[in-house]
Formats: structure tokens, C-alpha cells, sequence
């Protein structure tokens, strides 16, 4: 039989189970099968050993709970599955695959011990035909009728199977498209927010602002405004700041990372400027205005 996951499939899989929810080992191994439907269950020893090593890793953590170990993802278990999400997809595609296989492999198998069965039946009829009667032959007619049935039964269950995993992975490629589309515009929109609002604001963020815009140090504001120029500026370039953010399908998780993208180049600025008590007002009456702005832009939307 060839290998249900790709070498490293099963360590993503695992980590987008736990994203779902947190979960003990049990219920992990009771999902994958659930996934195969029913045609492939992973042993203990093949998933305990690949959590306690994804815990060795920082990627989950655990806590006991009536005696059992309940897995949750960490931040960086969710680093990681954002960034390999593409991923994911390409996935699903391979587990509909694996479903096709193995309930080929099932379908090869009962009509194989069907024809085997039907050779050794009239092989034993043909050795006895003398010494059968009536009753006897009708016996071993309805036997090889039942296991011609049962055969039929297999392969149909096989097929709505495969059927039924292929569509699923259809849908599920299709929604993690959308959903992606969707996160990849919002965090566009937000930041192209932010990036306006402190092209708009003037002062220390304000200058900050246009040097990220290639407008340099001061960026042409003023204490009290900025320039047109920065201004357009700020608009221009807002879909390509933190472009390198790759979106994860979560719109909150990736506004906290602009967040935390914006925090740090702050602090980048302050430490190569210098800061000073004036400087600080002034950040902070633009840090007032520019949290204003989002908290009406992200209350104003759904």
C-alpha cells in the first residue's frame, strides 16, 4: 500500500487539527480516520510519538486532564501553519488521492477472494456432482449469490467513497481560495488605512511615515500637517508596505501582525533618532489619532 501522507503531510495535518481545537491524542487518531472514512486509522505509535515531538519543538504544548494529555497549538505552531497555508490545500488534494487508492485497493481485494471463492465452489461441486443432491447444489447456489451481493455492496460503498472524498476535497480547495482572497484584501485595505492616517498626522509619526513612503526623514511635514506629496505618497505605496506578510487565512492574526510590524519599526526609528520628551507628546498625540482612525475604520465594518 503506498504511504497515506508525503514525507512532513502528517506533521502539517496534525498541526491544523490542533489549530481547530484542542485535543487529546485519542481524538486526533479518531479524526484522521473519520478523514479516510474509516479506510485508514494512524496506530499510537505512529501519532504519540510525532505530538511529543512537535512539543519538543515549541510548535504544541499539552496539559493533563483526567489523567490525559490534551494538545494545543503555541504561537509558533500557528507561525508555522500560516506560513506553509498554500499548503493546505494541496493537502486535501493528496488525502482525496490516498481515499481513492485504498478503496481501490479494497474494491481489488473483495472481487479478488469473490472470483477465488466461485473457483473453489465449482471446483468442489465439479468433484462431488456425484454425490450432491438437490438441497446441496441449491445451498451452494445462494452462497456464491450471496457473496456475488456482498462483492456488488463493496464495490458501490467504495465508489460513493471516493466520490464523496473527492468532492470534499474540491470544496475545501475552493473555500480556502476564498478565504484567502478575502484575508489578502482586508489586510490591504486596514493597512493602507494606517499608512494614511500617519502620512496625514504629521509629527514624529508623521515623519516616520514618509520615510517609509520614500519620503526621507521629515518626509516635507510640518509640525502641525504634511504635504500633499506625502500625502499621495502614503497612498501610492500602502499596498506594498509589509508586503511580505503572508496572509493566513485569519483576518485577526493578520492584523496583529501588522501591528506588530508598525511596533517595531517604531522602535527601530526611535532608536536611531533618538527620543526625546517633545518628541514623545508628539507620538503620542499621533499615536491618539491614528488608533482613533482604526478603531472607527474596524468598528465601521463587519
Amino acid at each position: 500500500m503506498p504511504p497515506v501522507f508525503a514525507h512532513g503531510r502528517l506533521r502539517l495535518y496534525l498541526l491544523k487539527l490542533l489549530d481547530e481545537a484542542p485535543r487529546h491524542g485519542y481524538e486526533v487518531i479518531r479524526l484522521l480516520e473519520e478523514r479516510f472514512q474509516g479506510l485508514y486509522a494512524p496506530s499510537a505509535g505512529t501519532v504519540y510519538p510525532r505530538l511529543a515531538k512537535l512539543e519538543a519543538e515549541g510548535l504544541v504544548t499539552y496539559a493533563t486532564e483526567g489523567g490525559r494529555k490534551v494538545y494545543s497549538i503555541t504561537e509558533a505552531g500557528r507561525a508555522e501553519l500560516a506560513d506553509r497555508s498554500g499548503e493546505l490545500a494541496d493537502l486535501e488534494l493528496e488525502i482525496r488521492d490516498s481515499v481513492t487508492e485504498l478503496a481501490a485497493e479494497i474494491r481489488d481485494d473483495v472481487r479478488g477472494a469473490a472470483g477465488d471463492l466461485r473457483r473453489e465452489m465449482r471446483a468442489a461441486a465439479s468433484a462431488s456432482a456425484t454425490r450432491v443432491d438437490d438441497e446441496s447444489w441449491q445451498t451452494i447456489k445462494e452462497e456464491m449469490s450471496k457473496a456475488r451481493a456482498e462483492w456488488k455492496e463493496q464495490a458501490r460503498r467504495a465508489k460513493d467513497e471516493s466520490r464523496r472524498a473527492r468532492e470534499e476535497a474540491q470544496a475545501a480547495r475552493r473555500q480556502a481560495k476564498e478565504a484567502q482572497e478575502r484575508a489578502r484584501e482586508e489586510v490591504q485595505r486596514i493597512a493602507g488605512q494606517l499608512q494614511e492616517q500617519l502620512a496625514k498626522s504629521g509629527g514624529v509619526l508623521g515623519n516616520l511615515a514618509g520615510a517609509w513612503l520614500g519620503g526621507g526623514a521629515g518626509g516635507g511635514a510640518g509640525a502641525g500637517g504634511t504635504s500633499a506629496a506625502s500625502a499621495g505618497a502614503g497612498t501610492a505605496a500602502a499596498a506594498d508596505w509589509a508586503e511580505d506578510l503572508v496572509p493566513s487565512g485569519d483576518p485577526a492574526r493578520d492584523l496583529d501582525r501588522l501591528l506588530d510590524r508598525f511596533r517595531d519599526e517604531v522602535r527601530d526609528a526611535a532608536r536611531d533618532h533618538g527620543v526625546t520628551a517633545a518628541r514623545v507628546a508628539e507620538a503620542r498625540a499621533d499615536l491618539a489619532a491614528a488608533a482613533a482612525r482604526l478603531s472607527a475604520t474596524l468598528g465601521g465594518r463587519p
